[in-house]
């Protein structure tokens, strides 16, 4: 039985071990000479009991980056059944085989074709395997083995990013963290210092440090001030090897800015400032803008200004324009020229946001005097009030003067004013003024119950200067006086019942007074004097402005009068005294038992027989629908009557139609008149039809009269086209079906033709008793039986 000798794979960990390869110095290849290649081999019984090993294996390192013209040799396969006679081909398999790395079939030499990058790719594993070139069978069982690839510093340390931005504040500490800055090397850490990264400063100092083990840059300097420098540039090398010289290295460019603090204080470039605004200038004006600079930016450079002291505390503000941060100095109360021409002011510019860290440089805020200077302008007149109040009575004479309005000129000149009223608030030109003096007085007379309040404007113009005027409202109001005399509230009629008891209220009676005293009203009522003595009724005054009729007597007899008419006379308590006569009436009228009213009529009962009002009305209103009724009726049978003879298809009625000219056939030419045809002006006016309900009447249209020697046939064809397309030419064409002959009679049917299908001879005797109508037909089919039977 054959055995086989296992081989042994050597690898090397670290640095080759001098017992199996000669030292990298002194190498022509990279590797040991073939003949310095580890042979295991044995044949001695006394080993284990292990198979034969037949392979000699050579170092499995390689070098990165190999820069030779030659192959890179990596090692030699060899079986001890190779006898070298060519007889066993070497095959070898795996990642590379082929490409990276290739075999000599014949000796077993491996080489590697490229250059290798330990980055790419550290390890690479191959199979090997000796079979006989003959008959292609395996010699040896197939191999694994592993190809290392031996790191070198052939890669910089790269930085994470290319350009950093950083942000710090201003006036920080020394030692204050920046950012941190970090490289990586793509050699093998585990293999000597090729990735071990070192941090240094290039370009910053002394304002920035950085640590060279954790790249953390940090500041250096004490007190950077970002109002002097805002900007700074740093550059970072990271150096592999440890930082020896011979190490490969990488930059990176740090951009760090200084962040804003509040650590100067606002300041005014000017300690006075002046302004000029006139007089005229509106609430809310702006005069001027004044700005305290402040070297901070955002809202460490926020400033808020107010007034703090000065002669125009209260005549002027100042806002704040939070865009540009300026002081807006703004009008608070109308100014005026004649009373003070210069105002001054203290304004004070603090910041709002204040570290406390830096109160020792002193308060942060500032201040400024400002100088307004009033300019005259020419203005227009003012009236001494903003309105005027008169009163007047309304029994005012034509020009009675009511009272009189004043303005004039504020400004120094003192220019003369005139007084007009605008027409426009007094159309009716019930008021006028003197132009001079401004005296208000009356041009027509006054009614206050017909405009309590009289509203006008006044104007006051500058002579020397029309366009300076003012408008000032003018409210008059009109007393009253007792010129209207007190009236029944509303038109009085009542009613008294026949059976009335003497001091029975019967109505009470109200009154009104278009006049308004200053104490109120007060009507009193009485009976007219030609009424008081002879009347059946009286008077009582209630001292309320109300009164109530009383009944003077027992019972009232509606035959001897039917109707009172009593004067009552109502008077005003004012000055003048003011009064009116009105009228009731009063009715006597039946009543019932508990006093409500039946009929006032005496007519009822001087014709008993007769009818009330009531009655009649109702008897007109039954003859007018009697009347309307009868009305429709004839317009329905009216319409019933124009409308077709044949109503339907549906119709059920029997229609006899009599044809009783049926014309003289082709031969008879006197029956027709081609010449009619031909000349439509011979024709008989259009006639409406009778089977249907004419709609709209159409005047007949002419048509041209046809040529003589126009054929008869063209020419029919030519008016029945002409009469098809006609809108106004009625449809004669009528269809009507007769398919229905009714339910039936006691008759049955009288056809001669049913007879036909009768075997037997039917009795006709019933005839007889059909009546006088049918005699003649019971004698003719009578005396057919008659004649059977003789």
């Amino acid at each position: 039985m054959r055995t086989y000798r296992y081989f042994l794979l050597l690898f090397w960990v670290g640095q080759p071990y001098p017992t199996l390869s000669t030292p990298l110095s002194k190498r022509t290849s990279g590797f040991p000479a073939k003949k310095r290649a580890l042979e295991l081999s044995g044949n001695s019984k006394n080993e284990l009991n292990r198979s034969k090993r037949s392979w000699m294996w050579n170092q499995f390192f390689l070098l990165e980056e190999y820069t030779g013209s030659d192959y890179q040799y990596v090692g030699k396969l060899h079986s001890d059944q190779d006898r070298g006679d060519g007889s066993l081909k070497y095959i070898l398999s795996g990642d590379g085989a082929g490409d990276l790395f290739i075999i000599n079939e014949n000796t077993g030499d491996i080489q590697a074709t490229k250059r290798l990058d330990r980055e790419e790719k550290p390890v690479y594993i191959l199979r090997a395997q000796a079979i006989n070139r003959r008959t292609g069978r395996p010699v040896e069982p197939e191999s694994e083995f592993i190809i290392k690839i031996h790191d070198i510093n052939d890669n910089e340390p790269i930085f994470t990013k290319e350009v950093y931005s950083a942000t710090v504040p201003e006036m920080s500490d020394v030692g204050t963290f920046v950012v941190q800055v970090t490289a990586t090397d793509a050699d093998d850490p585990t293999y000597g210092n090729s990735a071990k990264v070192v941090y240094s400063i290039l370009q910053g100092q002394p304002y920035f440090s950085v640590e060279s083990e954790t790249g953390i840059i940090k500041t250096a300097l004490l007190n950077m001030d970002r109002e002097n420098r805002e900007q700074y540039q740093v550059v970072i090398q990271a150096k592999d090897m440890g930082g020896q010289m011979g190490g490969l290295s990488g930059t990176t460019t740090v951009n760090i800015t200084l962040t804003d603090v509040n650590d100067n204080p606002p300041r005014f470039p000017q300690s006075t400032y002046q302004f000029r605004t006139p007089e005229s200038s509106p609430l809310g004006t702006p005069i001027g803008r004044i700005k305290a600079s402040d070297a901070d930016v955002g809202e460490n450079a926020e400033i808020e200004y107010s007034i703090t002291d000065g002669e125009g505390l209260d005549m002027f503000d100042v806002i704040t324009d939070q865009e540009t941060q300026e002081g807006i100095i703004t009008v608070k109360k109308l100014l005026d020229f004649e009373k003070k021409k210069v105002y001054t002011l203290k304004v004070e510019a603090p910041n709002p946001h204040v570290e406390q860290r830096f109160l020792y440089l002193g308060p942060f805020k500032d201040s400024a005097t400002v100088r307004i200077v009033v300019e005259d302008v020419d203005e227009p007149p003012v009236f001494s009030k903003l309105a005027y109040i008169l009163q007047i009575r309304e029994d005012a004479q034509i020009n009675t003067t009511i009272g009189s309005v004043t303005a004039q000129d504020p400004d120094a000149a003192r220019n003369p004013v005139k007084y007009s009223v605008d027409r426009h608030t007094d159309m009716d030109r019930i008021f006028n003024i003197d132009s001079g003096n401004g005296s208000i007085f009356t041009s027509k007379l006054l009614d206050r119950e017909t405009l309590l309040w009289h509203n006008i404007t006044v104007i006051a113009t500058e002579i020397n200067n029309p366009k300076q005027s003012s408008r000032v409202p003018l409210y008059i109001k009109v007393l009253d006086v007792n010129d209207n005399a007190p009236e029944f509230a509303e038109f009085y009629e009542t009613f008294v019942c026949e059976k009335a008891k003497a001091d029975q209220l019967i109505q009470t009676l109200h009154a009104v007074d278009k006049d308004d005293p200053y104490s109120g009203h007060q009507f009193s009522f009485s009976l007219a004097p030609e009424a008081a003595s002879g009347s059946n009724f009286t008077i009582q005054d209630n001292k309320d402005n109300t009164a109530g009729i009383l009944t003077r007597k027992n019972g009232y007899n509606r035959h001897e009068m039917s109707t009172y008419l009593l004067p009552v006379v109502i008077s005003d308590n004012d000055y003048p005294v003011q009064s009116s006569t009105g009228t009731v009436t009063v009715r006597v009228c039946a009543c019932d038992h508990h006093g409500n009213m039946q009929s006032c009529h005496a007519e009822a009962l001087i014709h008993p027989t007769g009818l009330s009002t009531g009655a009649l009305v109702a008897i007109l209103l039954c003859i007018v629908i009697l009347l309307v009724t009868v009305v429709l009726f004839a317009a329905l049978r009216r319409q019933r009557k124009k409308e077709p003879l044949i109503i339907s298809k549906e119709d059920i009625r029997d229609n006899i139609v009599s044809y009783n000219d049926e014309g003289g056939g082709e031969e008879d030419t006197q029956a027709f008149d081609i010449g009619t045809l031909r000349n439509p002006e011979a024709i008989e006016d259009n006639k409406l039809r009778r089977d249907i309900v004419p709609e709209t009447l159409f005047l007949p249209r002419r048509t041209p009269t046809a040529r003589d020697n126009t054929d008869v046939r063209d020419f029919i064809n030519q008016r029945l086209k002409e009469n098809d397309t006609d809108p106004t030419a009625p449809p004669y064409d009528s269809l009507a079906t007769y398919a229905y002959e009714g339910t039936g009679s006691v008759a049955d049917s009288l056809s001669s033709l049913e007879s036909v299908t009768t075997d037997g001879d039917q009795d006709y005797d019933y005839l007889s008793d059909w009546g006088p109508r049918f005699k003649k037909l019971a004698d003719m089919y009578g005396g057919v039986d008659s004649d059977k039977d003789s």
